[in-house]
């Protein structure tokens, strides 16, 4: 059937079917719910490049793997790369694709100026109309490859052998904050400042999942990690804010659990925006010690939200006005927020007087945030 309902909503995208089943990953992963929404929303027709890390863990537990195909044998096109290359990956399959549905384009032109088939015509005329469509090219190329039927001639057939670049895909890679913060990042900042049409989802646990909780570059004032054992002295790393500087890149942070419709917003901008597209998703993970549980993963989000830990916000380049605030002043006292997570919790017990100044240079930082994107609204 047609989707009945916008698929660009919280209803009507879970009418569509998840090409994300059966993952590998600990029970009340914050990361799997966002890669299932997008095997929903453009699973059929993506190429996904995932940097190593616990997304990769999860997403290619051999001999199995939980991405799928739809009844018409199409999924995504999943791939892993490395920590430091990852991003250079996805943009080699961006340029290569690009090359091959441009040499498409030619064949189709020519094929359609020699035609005096007006069916075909309309058809070729259809498709290049829709060319760099991503709603209205599968139409167009169905209705040029049924024009195309029972030809044998040696153009119709060079069009008819490449008939897989004739749908406008999408490119997402995707990865955790080891690889988007840290190991990653030179190669990250390098093909954002490309200006390539390339999506980009990093899912942000704000520590080394995978490797056994190591602190990273995301990990928050205070926090309790591997290597920070007393509490982590620096703040984390605002990536949002350093990407919003190009001007020229689509930059949204996100949490699920806070807001369904502003992350589908997101999501939608993302992959609509020409050029460059980050969303930063906050996941809760099993190394933050929810003392809700895991099964409360989502609830945690709307915490973080509430509190202050983490806002929501699009920055849209082509937008007027550029940058949207979308989650309120905070509405319940940070270091609340902070005692309901082990990683910070168990700082009061273990070093009490690191606890009491780093708590309070975070719920700091937190307000001196939100003034920061408040002022940016206003602007």
């Amino acid at each position: 059937k047609e989707d009945l309902f916008d698929p660009y909503t919280v209803k009507g995208s879970q009418f569509r079917r998840p090409l994300l089943e059966f993952s590998a990953a600990c029970a009340g992963c914050g990361e799997t719910p966002y890669a299932k929404l997008l095997t929903q929303l453009y699973g059929d027709r993506v190429y996904w490049a995932n940097a190593t890390g616990c997304s990769q863990a999860w997403g290619s537990a051999m001999p199995g793997i939980p991405y799928t195909t739809n009844r018409k044998g199409m999924g995504p096109a999943w791939t892993n790369s490395l920590f430091e290359n990852n991003a250079e990956f996805a943009l080699g399959m961006v340029l290569s694709v690009g090359q091959q549905r441009e040499a498409q384009k030619l064949r189709v032109t020519e094929y359609c100026e020699k035609s005096d088939d007006p069916a075909v015509k309309a058809a070729c005329d259809e498709w290049l109309a829709a060319y760099d469509d991503f709603e209205k090219s599968p139409a167009a190329s169905g209705k040029l490859l049924k024009a195309l039927e029972g030809r044998n001639d040696e153009a119709a057939c060079a069009i008819l052998k490449a008939k897989d670049q004739l749908v406008k895909k999408t490119f997402w890679m995707y990865g955790g904050d080891g690889w988007a913060y840290d190991i990653g990042f030179g190669g990250l900042d390098h093909v954002l400042a490309s200006g390539e049409n390339v999506n980009v989802l990093i899912v942000d646990t704000e520590v080394y999942s995978n490797t056994g909780g190591q602190s990273s570059k995301a990990t928050p004032v205070g926090a309790v990690a591997q290597f920070t054992a007393a509490g982590k002295k620096q703040p984390k790393k605002d990536l949002g804010s350093m990407l919003m500087t190009y001007g020229n890149v689509y930059v949204a942070q996100v949490a699920q659990g806070a807001d369904n419709a502003q992350l589908i917003k997101a999501v939608r901008e993302a992959q609509e925006y020409d050029g460059p597209a980050v969303i930063i998703a906050y996941a809760p993970c099993q190394e933050h010690g929810l003392k809700c549980g895991a099964a409360k993963v989502q609830d945690e989000m709307k915490k973080a939200v509430d509190a202050g830990y983490w806002f929501l916000y699009r920055y849209n380049p082509d937008a007027a006005p550029k940058f949207h605030l979308d989650s309120k002043a905070p509405s319940i006292d940070y270091e609340d927020f902070l005692d309901g997570e082990v990683r910070y919790a168990a700082l009061r017990r273990t070093f009490p007087e690191n606890a009491k100044t780093l708590f309070a240079e975070g719920a700091k930082l937190s307000r001196e945030r939100y003034e920061k994107l408040a002022a940016m609204k206003g602007e």
